[in-house]
């Protein structure tokens, strides 16, 4: 190492902010202003970086999680102490301009980039982002320096870097090794107020060290000096402590001081006239830090540029649908957003209170359950920022916290400041633990209560207006008593898939593939209950031939209608007519969109049930053959487990927490179904309502029921309902929503500033997250959910009214599906969508039929052009832009998907 390495004071040319940078740079400069600096030398920038480099081979080869290499980057160098003739020349150093027998503070800075970004700075002080170590005798001086560099990569810098933009994983540390000024008071001054900028210095200043009041350890007084006239303004507090160098940093304020100003009059014009002299040789406006030694010198430890901030801007709010769109896709009528807001404010609330959330909290929380979802030019979005506050308060959750993120499809900037510390988490264990305990018997008493209030609220189909009300208001009021059951599911099932997929890479080196294999199988649940129910009725329909035959021949809304009319007549024989009619009481709620207000079921419209059978029929769908693909996948991932992990301890406890996950899984799909069966109480109530309404002359055609919120058409019952009439009301709602209809649906994911309407504010909407998902080879990355590989031709499908018969052999590309989509993706060989995760309906969907599946694809339906020839890899989840293949054997493979 050569002389210069090491840089004393004195040596000027050397103290450049590249390498030293700006605080020590700007230190030298005072210092050679003839400012009382106490003496210092420094370790350039460069010592760190060959730190950095023989730790390097400790470290992971490239940076895909900046957190993660930060966190190993800053272990490594803690440890990596100066050695060899870099020691000796600091511990030299330190005997030359420190003392062998005094003490050193050892201070941290960032150097700035080739661009200007780093600490200190006149645009970002960067204020408290490195380390300072005080009162380091010559013994402990290696080891503080070392960990300066390590808190190049500490956490609150390597969030705050991220949250500006800046890669953490590039920051770069010199040391400052500075004579201890063993102050008995010390202060911080602004040369201007930074509470408005106006012009008057202010002082805060404590008994003891300058840490005491930057960390607010100890108490502190304030002081407000005119510059003008030299006028002091004191606001002193009762001192009970100070601070002190080691081994007690803590010690009483004598009592001849507790009830006096830390500073006189005369010392805080002096450090006003310092701090206003700082500012003069600098240009701008400055904060200094100091202290004052018993003799009664002041001695000048920092500057750096004052940063007035103008008046404070709301944070932006984050707005995302990523996975609502399953739910509440495209445009959703006034009436389906205000029962969906209901739903979610009632729901939580209930979840909330049940995982031990305080009532104060849930209280306080009030206004942020209400606004939980927004309706954003027509379409459903989840305001995220009230999703993190409310979620942040659930015990534990930070331990499902990533998994939650991804599945909301929260990304870069949106993510939550921060989380929960390990301490906090560890304290709510128990809490979360025991509620944990008693799930699976909460959710049996769930199902049973919604079965019976299903059996009661069905019980007759003949009711007045006052009963449909009631049977609203009660079917909602005890859904908020019971519906946080399904949703802590969610917590437990995410922990439970958390721990068997670590277990499963760390026992078995098996990726995503193999994983969900072992969630096939299982006890069906209430959504594949329900599709294999109506698969049940095309194997029916398929034994009767003339039925068969009307089912396939070419059909028409008006010709389904007919045959529907003959089926429910018993044309094609009563058993079928009971069945057909057991199965509408059973499931007529689930259709397309059937959380949808403004869509009709095969309860309103069993006629709908026809489309549902044909693609089954054609097919040739049977309900053993579903249950043995379903059986084989499942035996098939078995097998692959029993070959990769041998060991039968670790086999049993994989299968444990999978066994868990499927149960979980189950009792999410349930709750769906229910859901869907809530929504379609709500629906017929509304409908009946719309009618009754429409006959009253108050709205002009029952449909326009759905352009109300649930709340006017109850009051316009109860006589609750101001403003104008709704017919008119409903119109003009009618004609906005058809124009949104035609509009450009704003990102998925998106920043909105706080402050303002929401509709202006809509305007300066910034997207959030990566604009695609393609690598540049014509490969994009999703998560695959269905295993298996496919080629084919690409269908792209926004409007899922497409017949079926156009899905045949084709691998559907779709922004995001629902129940309604089976006929769709029955027909399909393969499934592609840009939103979801290993619980969505597709997920599950795609490992029910057995078709290779790839969710969460971004802007897959613009990226992957109508008709493209594409391989789907639903293990890898990848999906591959393909050549198309010549002549017939092209033709030929698309309807020759292949499965691995």
């Amino acid at each position: 190492m050569t002389t210069s390495a090491l840089l004393p004071a004195a040596v000027t040319s050397d103290f450049t902010p590249l390498r030293v940078g700006h605080k020590f740079a700007r230190l030298e400069e005072l210092r050679r202003a003839g400012f009382p600096v106490p003496g210092f030398f420094c370790l350039p920038v460069d010592e760190f970086d060959r730190a950095l480099e023989a730790v390097g081979g400790d470290l992971p080869d490239d940076r895909p999680d900046p957190a993660a290499w930060c966190a190993a980057a800053a272990r490594s160098l803690e440890s990596a102490e100066p050695a060899g003739a870099l020691a000796a020349r600091v511990l030299a150093e330190f005997d030359e301009r420190i003392g062998a027998g005094n003490l050193a503070a050892v201070r941290a800075c960032v150097v700035p980039d080739v661009d200007g970004v780093g600490e200190d700075t006149a645009d970002d002080p960067f204020a408290g982002m490195s380390e300072s170590f005080l009162y380091v005798p010559r013994t402990e001086v290696l080891s503080a320096v070392a960990r300066c560099w390590a808190s190049a990569f500490k956490p609150e810098a390597v969030q705050y870097r991220l949250l500006k933009g800046i890669d953490p994983t590039r920051a770069r540390i010199a040391v400052g090794i500075q004579r201890m000024a063993l102050g008995t008071r010390s202060f911080v001054a602004f040369t201007r107020d930074p509470r408005d900028g106006g012009e008057r210095c202010v002082i805060a200043a404590a008994h003891g060290i300058g840490e005491g009041v930057v960390q607010e350890k100890a108490d502190i007084d304030h002081f407000f000096v005119d510059p003008a006239t030299g006028r002091v303004r004191t606001q002193a507090v009762k001192k009970r402590w100070m601070i002190g160098p080691p081994p007690q940093p803590l010690q009483p304020v004598p009592d001849r001081l507790a009830d006096e100003p830390v500073l006189t009059e005369q010392q805080a014009r002096e450090v006003a006239a310092l701090a206003q002299r700082v500012e003069t040789h600098f240009g701008t406006p400055q904060d200094i830090e100091g202290t004052f030694t018993p003799d009664g010198a002041v001695h000048l430890v920092q500057a750096r540029p004052m940063v007035i901030a103008p008046p404070e801007s709301p944070r932006p709010v984050y707005w995302g649908n990523h996975n609502i769109t399953e739910s509440y896709p495209g445009i959703s009528s006034a009436l389906t957003y205000s029962q969906a807001r209901i739903f979610y404010q009632k729901a939580f609330t209930d979840l909330y209170r049940r995982m031990g959330v305080r009532e104060r909290k849930i209280r306080a929380d009030g206004h942020r359950l209400a606004r939980m979802i927004g309706h954003l030019d027509g379409r459903v979005y989840y305001r995220l920022n009230d999703w993190q506050v409310l979620h942040g308060r659930l015990p534990a959750f930070d331990l499902v916290r990533t998994e939650w993120e991804q599945a909301m499809g929260i990304t870069g900037a949106a993510r939550a400041p921060g989380g929960r510390s390990r301490l906090r988490i560890v304290a709510n264990l128990p809490l979360f633990l025991w509620h944990a305990a008693g799930h699976r018997r909460a959710s049996k008493r769930f199902f049973r209560w919604w079965d019976q209030l299903m059996t009661e609220v069905y019980a007759t189909d003949r009711a007045t207006v006052e009963d449909l009300i009631a049977r609203y208001h009660r079917v909602w009021e005890e859904t908020g008593r019971h519906w946080g059951v399904t949703l802590s599911n969610g917590l437990y099932m995410g922990l439970a898939i958390r721990a068997g997929k670590a277990l499963l890479q760390r026992w078995a080196g098996a990726g995503p593939d193999l994983f969900v294999g072992l969630l096939c199988g299982g006890r069906e649940n209430r959504s594949l209950a329900a599709a294999r129910a109506a698969i049940a009725l095309a194997e029916q329909a398929s034994a009767l031939p003339e039925l068969r035959e009307r089912l396939l021949a070419p059909y028409t809304e008006d010709s389904d209608r007919q045959l529907w009319d003959d089926i429910a007549a018993g044309r094609h024989g009563t058993e079928l007519a009971g069945a057909v009619r057991a199965y509408l009481e059973r499931y007529g709620d689930r259709a397309l969109h059937d959380l949808k207000l403004d869509e009709a079921t095969p309860r309103q419209r069993p006629s709908m049930l026809v489309g549902v059978l044909r693609p089954f029929v054609r097919q040739g769908t049977t309900v053993a053959g579903n249950r043995a693909a379903e059986h084989e996948q499942a035996e098939q991932a078995r097998r692959q487990l029993r070959r990769a992990c041998r060991n039968p301890l670790r086999r049993a406890v994989l299968h444990a927490l999978l066994g868990v996950a499927r149960w979980g899984i189950r009792m999410r799909e349930d709750a769906r179904f229910c859901r869907t069966q809530l929504f379609g109480i709500t629906r017929d109530v509304m409908w009946r309502l719309g009618a009754e309404l429409t006959a009253a002359g108050v709205l002009a055609d029952p449909h326009d029921v759905v352009d109300l919120t649930v709340e006017e058409v109850v009051g316009a019952f109860d006589g609750t309902v101001p403003g104008p009439p709704l017919a008119s009301l409903a119109a003009l709602r009618r004609t906005e929503r058809e124009r949104q209809a035609t509009a450009a649906p704003h990102p998925t994911l998106m920043s909105v500033p706080g402050d303002g309407p929401l509709t202006t504010a809509l305007r300066a909407a910034v997207p959030v997250g990566d604009s695609a998902a393609e690598d540049g080879s014509g490969l994009l990355r999703g998560l695959g959910s269905s295993g298996g590989r496919v080629r084919g031709r690409a269908l792209v499908v926004l409007d899922p009214s497409v017949a079926p018969d156009d899905c045949r052999d084709r691998i559907l590309i779709a922004r995001e599906t629902d129940p309604g989509w089976l006929p769709l993706m029955i027909a399909a060989s393969g499934l592609v969508v840009e939103r979801g995760t290993l619980l969505s309906h597709t997920a599950i969907t795609g490992r029910l039929l057995g078709v290779p599946t790839v969710v969460a694809v971004p802007k897959a339906t613009t990226r992957i052009p109508d008709g493209a020839w594409i391989e789907l890899d639903g293990g890898e989840g990848t999906v591959r832009l393909l050549a198309e293949p010549p002549g017939a054997d092209a033709d030929a493979h698309s309807h020759a998907p292949t499965a691995n």
